[in-house]
């Protein structure tokens, strides 16, 4: 196959024989069944991968789609024209055209809006890397070529699987939210609280592999526990089992403080003190002293520094009666900048997964949540290939998939239930395996 023209004759290629398989079992009762996967048909075409490269590196997926997908809109008539590239959120892009660039690539420029007005530039290096064959995996599945190993962690995969990967989580990466390969939406019309500010988060495993001569796509229910979009005070309430806040005038003990900063810290939480504009900060601890009484250096308008506290702060800077002045305050940002906030301004930002141990309560009404019937499965699993609706997914288009909305079909057996020898006597075990072939 030559690399810059079009791909060479199949019969070119050197022919791979594949073991053959000895032979199928024949124990048991034979029985049809469905598996939750489905056909995506691929053209035998070659796509471009390409090397990006993002400055400030180091920051959040979501960070770097955002930034490639405004590079994308930015230089749409310069570079990209009608092109739908896709993007793995790391360091490979594709295309299904080729684009103009040079063989050095091309550095670029892209501002993302950041929050206050203060916008965040972004240098993009764009370079081509190589073809990436799909021909070559139309030989693997067929048996005609060795595969080449899947190796998802390399920062630039030119395996085509990874491709054909890429492509079909490029929309559902930007509309949901992706927790590994699974993603996830906001709750609506369903209510599943866990307990001590988390909640259940419904959402769909997603994963693209050859399977029976065929790349499957495996598509099924998953659910994971977010924290809770709320107020900090009521945040607080749930971790600490305070029913009333207003009937808890102290300070809160020792014991709640160290209990209350164990779950918030490293939470993101947005200010509702500064009317549209709502900043976000990173939780790195909570005060020892209460709001009345924590102070921190402010600097004058004529460059003296002066001692006030939070109250005095938010009294005279917003004209801000706080509520809640025997209750901590949640430092931000570095620890070192002396930046406190009020629990009653904050609010827990949406979207945040909770990656702590669950408590056995909480994991005893996440099994229950998300416990379905295999009916109830198989519907639920049809109604998200539904709603992702391959055929009107433009990117899905842009690299002439066909993703077919059947179960694939295969046939198990129902093997004889084993004997157990225990104590001299012959039991029988009252367990079904099936296997598919």
């Amino acid at each position: 196959m030559e690399i810059g023209g079009a791909p060479g004759p199949v019969a070119a290629q050197p022919f791979f024989v594949v073991p053959r398989r000895p032979g199928y079992g024949t124990m048991g009762k034979p029985i049809k069944l469905l598996a939750n996967c489905f056909q995506v048909e691929i053209p035998k075409m070659d796509v471009f991968l390409y090397e990006v490269d993002i400055k400030p590196d180091k920051c959040p997926r979501r960070v770097n789609r955002e930034v490639v997908d405004s590079m994308v809109q930015h230089f749409r008539v310069s570079i990209f024209g009608d092109r739908r590239p896709v993007y793995d959120g790391k360091r490979s892009l594709y295309t299904a055209k080729s684009l103009p660039l040079a063989n050095a690539g091309v550095d670029l420029d892209v501002t993302l809006p950041g929050e206050g007005g203060r916008d965040r530039p972004f240098k993009v290096t764009i370079k081509f890397v190589s073809r990436v064959s799909w021909h070559l995996l139309h030989d693997v599945l067929t048996g005609r070529s060795l595969p080449e190993p899947l190796e998802l962690d390399k920062p630039i995969s030119t395996n085509p699987v990874h491709a054909v990967d890429v492509v079909l989580r490029h929309l559902p990466s930007m509309r949901y939210t992706p927790v590994g390969r699974s993603f996830f939406s906001a709750p609506e019309g369903y209510d599943h609280p866990l307990g001590g500010g988390r909640e259940v988060w419904f959402g769909f495993h997603q994963s693209v592999r050859p399977a029976m001569w065929k790349m499957m796509l495996n598509i099924d229910v998953s659910a994971t526990a977010f924290y809770k979009a709320q107020p900090v005070i009521q945040f607080m309430c749930e971790v600490l089992d305070i029913h009333n806040i207003d009937e808890q005038p102290r300070a809160l003990t020792d014991s709640h403080r160290v209990k209350f900063t164990k779950e918030i810290k490293g939470l993101k939480v947005e200010v509702t003190h500064c009317g549209t504009m709502r900043r976000k900060y990173r939780v790195c601890n909570v005060t020892r002293r209460a709001t009345s009484h924590q102070t921190f250096p402010l600097q004058l308008e004529n460059g003296q520094t002066a001692e006030r506290t939070v109250v005095q702060y938010f009294k005279e800077k917003y004209g801000l009666q706080l509520k809640y002045p025997h209750l901590p305050c949640l430092q931000v940002g570095q620890e070192q900048k002396h930046t406190y906030l009020p629990l009653e301004v904050c609010n827990i930002v949406a979207g945040q997964r909770c990656i702590k141990k669950l408590t056995d309560n909480q994991t005893s009404t996440m099994i229950k949540a998300t416990a379905r019937s295999a009916p109830d499965r198989q519907e639920e699993i049809s109604r998200l290939v539904r709603s992702a609706n391959y055929d009107a997914d433009p990117f899905v288009q842009e690299f002439q998939f066909r993703v077919r909305d059947e179960m694939a079909h295969v046939t198990g057996r129902v093997l004889p239930a084993p004997m157990l020898q225990y104590g001299g006597r012959v039991c029988e075990i009252l367990v079904f395996y099936l296997f598919c072939y």
